[in-house]
């Protein structure tokens, strides 16, 4: 009877493996690649969103935190002063009357344009915008260098030791959240109105936020820097300047090159007052436009702040690139100021190789 049932057949093993379960070759030969595709889509949804090629968005200008190209970033931009311009214009369209806003409120694009050989009038300094843009720009220098001497090495300090850290809270939570129009009447009564004035209040505004950012920059340096130095034998002076120090500064700079723009917008406030003759800097020519009521000149003064603040931020932004490449590398690529120093550099200082 035992003769009569057969033996069960033997558990698959490595050398009969092939004969029960074909290999991956066997089966693309044995199963065409439509239904073997199909298959492979029925059985996982994933896996047909990688078989079907995606088709291009229609809308990937619009993608989600996607990088444009710079023709693309360049046209926008000029397509939004374009905007800005005919807005200007259509409001101002018109004589007398006819005008939506009228000439006391905001000049038309004419009036501002043949006003502009006035502001550039070398008889007349305290009305030249070039002489009073660079008064402005060297108080604002001078003020932001003051603040910068002091706040930086504040805030490493206070970032590293918690002990300064809670020293300096109280003057940095004050020095932040105070208007900065209430600190005019501090400066003039301890400075006066003369340059000096200027410079403080500039230190003043600013200082307590360098103070505030630094220590946010040190302090978001990763944990292991400070235990891998530790690990080498490194002192504490050792890691704050050769580990937390150069790690932050790409930070620390770019919250500088930040503040100095505002830095630059600050100064109009205590420009409204000027000692002697010659230029009085932006804020003095705002102030005497605005009692005379020549809007035009208020109109030119108003597009000057933000070319040259802009001019001054590509000049950081350079500067910003070149100093820490290790980090805006990438970044500096798609920058067309930054492409056009590299190429000067390239052109005036091109070092030949030593012969051998």
């Amino acid at each position: 009877m035992s003769s009569d049932i057969p033996p069960e057949p033997d558990s698959p093993t490595p050398e009969n493996a092939p004969e029960a379960i074909p290999a991956a070759e066997s089966l693309e030969e044995t199963v065409p690649p439509e239904q073997f595709k199909s298959a492979a889509v029925a059985a996982s949804p994933s896996v047909e969103a990688a078989l079907m090629p995606s088709a291009p968005s229609t809308h990937h200008w619009f993608g989600l935190r996607k990088e444009i190209s710079t023709p693309v970033a360049v046209i926008a931009g000029c397509l939004s002063i374009t905007i800005c311009g005919l807005l200007w214009w259509w409001t101002t369209i018109g004589a007398g009357e006819e005008r939506i806003l009228g000439h006391s409120q905001l000049p038309s694009l004419t009036e501002t344009w043949e006003r502009i050989p006035e502001v550039f009038d070398a008889e007349s300094p305290e009305r030249h915008i070039l002489d009073n843009t660079i008064v402005s720009l060297k108080r604002v220098i001078v003020g932001f260098l003051l603040a910068v001497m002091v706040g930086v090495p504040i805030g490493v300090a206070a970032a590293c030791f918690p002990l300064i850290r809670s020293f300096f809270a109280p003057l940095v939570l004050f020095g932040r959240n105070i208007p900065i129009a209430a600190l005019i009447p501090l400066v003039l009564a301890l400075f006066g109105t003369g340059e000096t004035q200027k410079y403080m209040f500039i230190f003043a505004a600013c200082a307590a936020f360098i103070v505030a950012d630094t220590i946010d920059a040190v302090s978001e340096v990763a944990q292991r820097y400070v235990e891998t130095a530790l690990t080498l034998g490194a002192s504490r002076l050792q890691i704050v300047f050769k580990v937390l120090v150069p790690l932050a500064m790409p930070m620390v700079f770019n919250s500088l090159r930040v503040l100095f723009g505002l830095a630059f917008g600050y100064i109009m406030l205590v420009e409204f007052m000027h000692d002697g003759e010659g230029a009085g800097g932006l804020g003095f020519l705002l102030n005497i436009a605005r009692k005379r009521s020549i809007t035009e000149y208020t109109m030119i003064i108003i597009l000057t702040i933000p070319i040259v603040a802009w001019m001054i931020d590509q000049m950081l932004y350079v500067a910003q690139c070149w100093l820490f490449r290790w980090k805006y590398g990438k970044e500096s690529e798609r920058s067309i100021p930054f492409q056009a120093t590299r190429w000067l550099a390239r052109l005036f200082w091109n070092p030949q190789p030593p012969a051998s």
